[in-house]
Formats: structure tokens, C-alpha cells, sequence
């Protein structure tokens, strides 16, 4: 039985802990050893926390056996990618920048999952720096995509996503600045939610662009989301009961179709007719203030980056990913008033795009236009890595530019997501409309 427990939802396992048909000692045991024997461990985890796990899984098997569990995912093993905080433990965020890094306490949202019962299993490998979408890092570690072992499996949450997909954690806690957390769902099949900037806490979280960072989980279901969510806030999950996509209206965004590839487009076509088959009502628009947000990623995302990073950077610039330093680099070619007209832009554009989507539930879209490009090849060809990195995150970064929340699907289609975008702040609602496409996309 307990070989089954590695591919159980979250929610699944928190009741087969309640029912007493898991022991979380058991359960921790079983994704540790199976860890530890998969081929990959090392491609996935930075390092395993093994002692820590056993103690916190220890207690919640107290918790279950007197009836005193702090929450539905007591006792359940998760993973934290690598710039999560954790009290003793390294976090390098995924550079030499930053190794030997240990933090003297955990980050908020991993001390409130941690409050919650959770059990930690250790940290995964991510991009550097949390600043690509492809999710290579020669500095580090790539994992595989789990639909290509050739493929990058996307990034910047990389190893949070195969944690999961290969099967050695029940969920990953990643980051989403531009799509890191939408595109590695995405391309391995699983659910992942990016929060409203500034809902979820970023205290002790290693930034990258503190204006779009955001924090959420990816999973295997819609309400493990929702449990996850609830947790990392210390709050109560959404009610999920009685979702339905009858009478919902839905907005195809046409701008996230433009070099589409043929199976993301037809991944996310044949979802769209699922979802019409289940009650949805579809219009379909270019929205022109979209194109002008994405015209202001540069200089929005770079320059704060840069900023942010640029001591660390230029006193040992040989130590990074030539890639990801270019990419850091480009933020210094924005003044401040460049920067401020941007910010300015974009607050209109803004308004302008929650203007004309008012009347509908969402907003949906292919969660990216490509596949996973091949690892070796970004290598080694430059013009390759920038045309597969900037389109990965071409769609994605509508939801953080548009600061929604928004929520990736798995369509049935290996490594082709569909994307739903809803108003800032929303993510009870998203949630609920995530069940209704969940089972219409079954």
C-alpha cells in the first residue's frame, strides 16, 4: 500500500492520516527512501532534510493518534525550492553567489506550513536566481522534464516541479515572478497556482523582483492548491463544494496564441471545447493594452533585478550562468525615469485591461506557447536560449504584469498547460472555477 502513497493527492493523504489508514512516520519514510534510491535525487533536491523531516513527522503522528491534528495536511511531506529560508539549513537560491548561505530561521510561509503540521523533506534545485523560465542551471543542477529526459523542465521552480512528478514529494512550494511557477507545472503535467503579488508573505523568501514575486504551491489537484494556499497563509482553505462551469463566461485571450506552437495550440484548443462541453460560454479577443504591458517587461523586470543583485553580481560576475548574468546585466541600461514612466504605463494598462474583461470570469490562455526546448542545445546556442526563454514566459508574464492570480492545468496533452486568469486578490474564486475545469479537462 504504501508505494501507492508517493502519487496520492495531498488531500488524499491528509485523510488517509485522519482515518488512521497513514501513519505520517510511514508516509515520511516512504517518499525519504524513495528519494533516496531514484536516479535523480540529486538532480532534484540541493539537499534533503531528513533529520528534520523524521521529527516533524514524528509529532504529527502523535497529533493523529490523539485526535489533535493541526489542519487536513498534518503530517504530509512537501518540498521547498531553494530560496525558502529554512532555520540551519543552506539556501543558495541556486548560485555560487550565495553558497554557504544558512539562514538562522525559516521563512514565514515555511514556519506557517510548518505550524500547520506539514513535513519538510528538504530543498530543491531551481534557475539561478529564480531568473529564467526554462529551468537550466549549469551552475547547479537541471532536473529532466519528466515527459523528456532531454527537455528542461521549466523553470524557475524547477525542482519543485519534478519533486512532484517524479514522485518524491506530495507537493512543491515555488515562486512566481514572470511564470516560475506556471510553467514547470505546466510542462509536467501538474496544477500550480501563482498568489496576487503581496497576499502570500515573501518574509525570508530570496528575492528577485520584490514588486512581482510571488509564492505558491504546484501540485497534483485543484484542492490540494487550495489546501496549500491555506496553509503557507496560516488561514482556511477555499470551499470548493458544488463548482460548476455552467453559465461561466470566459474570455480566450488571443494575444497568447501568436506563435503558438502546434501542440500547445491544440492542447489548449481541445480544453477549450471541453470546457465549452461542460456549460462554459467562450468570446475570444486581441487585447492591445496586453502587447503594450509586455513591450514594458525589460525594463520592469531587469532594472529592479539588477538592483537588486548588482553588488553580489559584479564582485564575482565569473561565478553565474553567462546566460542569467546578460540578463541581469540588461537592467542597467534603464534610467530611473525610465523606470517610473514604465510603472506609470503600466498602472493604466492595468485599468484599461480590468475594464474590458469585467464581464467575464476569467481569462484563459495557453500556459505557454512552446514546448520544453532541449537542455543541451540552450547550452550552447545563445540565440536559441533567448528566443525559448522570453516566449516560455511570453504568457505567464500577463498574469504577473496584470497582477492576477492565476492558475495552470494540465489539458490532457503531455507538457501543455491551459492558464486562467482572474482579478488580483481572487484566488477563492479561481480555485472554485479551477474544480469545474479540473473535471471538465479530466
Amino acid at each position: 500500500m504504501s508505494g501507492t502513497w508517493l502519487s496520492m493527492s495531498m488531500g488524499d493523504l491528509g485523510r488517509g492520516i485522519a482515518s488512521g489508514d497513514i501513519d505520517p512516520v510511514d508516509l515520511t519514510r516512504t517518499y525519504l527512501a524513495a528519494i533516496d534510491a531514484h536516479p535523480l535525487r540529486d538532480r532534484i533536491y540541493a539537499r534533503v532534510t531528513a533529520e528534520r523531516a523524521l521529527a516533524e513527522a514524528t509529532a504529527a503522528s502523535a497529533r493523529a493518534k490523539s485526535g489533535h491534528r493541526l489542519g487536513p495536511l498534518d503530517g504530509v511531506p512537501i518540498s521547498w525550492k531553494d530560496l525558502f529560508d529554512s532555520a540551519g539549513s543552506p539556501t543558495e537560491a541556486g548560485t555560487a553567489l550565495l553558497k554557504g548561505r544558512v539562514p538562522g530561521e525559516d521563512a514565514e510561509v515555511l514556519a506557517n506550513a510548518t505550524a500547520k503540521g506539514m513535513v519538510c523533506l528538504g530543498k530543491t534545485h531551481m534557475s539561478e536566481l529564480a531568473f529564467s523560465g526554462l529551468g537550466l542551471n549549469p551552475i547547479t543542477e537541471t532536473p529532466p522534464c519528466v515527459n523528456d529526459a532531454d527537455a528542461v523542465p521549466g523553470g524557475s521552480s524547477s525542482g519543485a516541479a519534478t519533486s512532484v512528478a517524479f514522485n518524491l514529494a506530495a507537493c512543491g512550494i515555488g515562486s512566481d515572478t514572470g511564470g516560475s511557477v506556471r510553467i514547470p507545472s505546466a510542462w509536467n503535467d501538474l496544477v500550480g497556482l501563482k498568489t496576487t503579488s503581496g497576499r502570500v508573505s515573501t518574509d525570508g523568501v530570496v528575492p528577485l523582483v520584490a514588486s512581482f514575486d510571488t509564492v505558491g504551491p504546484l501540485c497534483r489537484t485543484v484542492e490540494d492548491a487550495a489546501l496549500m494556499l491555506a496553509a503557507l497563509e496560516g488561514g482556511t482553505p477555499a470551499d470548493l463544494r458544488g463548482a460548476t462551469l455552467a453559465g461561466t463566461r470566459l474570455l480566450v485571450l488571443e494575444n497568447g496564441l501568436t506563435d503558438c506552437r502546434a501542440q500547445p495550440r491544440a492542447g489548449f484548443d481541445s480544453a477549450v471545447g471541453r470546457l465549452m462541453d461542460a456549460g462554459a460560454v467562450i468570446d475570444r479577443a486581441h487585447l492591445d493594452m496586453v502587447d503594450d504591458a509586455l513591450s514594458l517587461s525589460a525594463i520592469l523586470f531587469t532594472t529592479e533585478a539588477y538592483a537588486t543583485w548588482r553588488t553580489e553580481i559584479e564582485a564575482h560576475p565569473e561565478l553565474m550562468f553567462p546566460e542569467i548574468l546578460g540578463r541581469f546585466r540588461a537592467g542597467a541600461q534603464f534610467s530611473g525615469v525610465d523606470f517610473v514612466r514604465a510603472w506609470q504605463r503600466l498602472e493604466d494598462l492595468r485599468a484599461a485591461f480590468y475594464e474590458a474583461t469585467a464581464e467575464y470570469d476569467a481569462v484563459i490562455l495557453p500556459t505557454s506557447p512552446i514546448m520544453p526546448p532541449n537542455a543541451d542545445r540552450l547550452n550552447t546556442d545563445h540565440d536559441y536560449y533567448i528566443t525559448e526563454n522570453l516566449l516560455a514566459l511570453r504568457n505567464t508574464r500577463v498574469g504577473n504584469l496584470m497582477a492576477n492570480a492565476g492558475l495552470s492545468l494540465p489539458t490532457g496533452l503531455p507538457s501543455c498547460g491551459l492558464m486562467v486568469l482572474t482579478p488580483p486578490n481572487s484566488e477563492e474564486f479561481l480555485l472554485r472555477l479551477g474544480v469545474g475545469m479540473e473535471a471538465a479537462l479530466a
